[in-house]
């Protein structure tokens, strides 16, 4: 493994993606970031990061164009030398609806911008992972393994991503590259908090949740950040191919 740790994080300016990004940065990280359209935010959460002591990178991306994601990633590589981490955390908002009231273009849409998405940025990076012998984190969801109704615009699409995982884990560990997936449950920031602002969980919905909920409380960007980080890391370098689900126990 390269002395210096370097991370390529998708979707940085989102809830979850700028808490993992200064979390990484605040452990020592070199930080990458893609962003979608937000260049004041992209800007200003760099400055944050340089405030630690590290470089800070940021890079618009479209997760509709294979294009768009390959150029970013490959600047970012380009820019930080090397890549010993790749974390994607970047995904279209999901809204909460019933499977039979989903479209078939909009169900393809989505899973362009999750599973072709994630495929193509890791294609794109594999040269640069396998020479650092680095890991990639996948943010998913932990509905893959409890389905709750209304969300399955997001557990059908992300348990693509999940599989791709298992098959780069099973594959790519030859090259001393490892894959793992975080599975966050409900948050009070990140895509749960656009759902509850749009109305899409009202306070029943939240009342249900809750209740499923062993731990009783609902989990914070933080927590996904400190999972990420744990994976990244050398103290989990016999872990590929697996999913942490970070939910309070609601999955079990």
């Amino acid at each position: 493994m390269n002395a210096v740790r370097t991370v390529l994080i998708s979707g940085g300016t989102g809830g979850i993606g700028s808490a993992i990004a200064r979390t990484l940065a605040a452990r020592g990280h070199d930080v990458a970031f893609t962003y979608r359209s937000n260049a004041d935010a992209a800007e200003q959460l760099c400055t944050e990061i340089r405030s630690l002591g590290v470089r800070a990178l940021s890079y618009p991306m479209d997760l509709d164009s294979e294009s768009s994601i390959a150029a970013a990633a490959r600047s970012a590589i380009d820019d930080l030398g090397s890549l010993t981490t790749l974390v994607h955390a970047a995904g279209p908002h999901v809204p909460m609806t019933h499977l039979s009231r989903v479209s078939p273009t909009t169900f393809a849409e989505q899973l362009n911008q999750e599973a072709a998405a994630f495929f193509t940025l890791v294609h794109t990076v594999l040269p640069a992972l396998r020479a650092s012998s680095g890991s990639v984190v996948a943010v998913t969801t932990a509905a893959t393994d409890r389905f709750p109704v209304r969300d399955g615009l997001s557990a059908g699409t992300k348990g693509a991503v999940e599989q791709l995982v298992r098959g780069f884990a099973a594959e790519e560990g030859r090259y001393g590259v490892r894959f793992n997936a975080v599975g966050p449950g409900m948050l009070t920031d990140g895509m749960a908090e656009r759902l509850i602002a749009s109305a899409d969980l009202d306070p029943a919905a939240l009342d249900i949740t809750m209740s499923r909920i062993p731990l009783k409380r609902f989990g914070s960007a933080t927590d996904i950040a400190e999972a990420v980080h744990f994976l990244a890391s050398d103290a989990a370098g016999f872990i590929s191919g697996q999913k942490l689900n970070v939910d309070g126990g609601y999955s079990v």
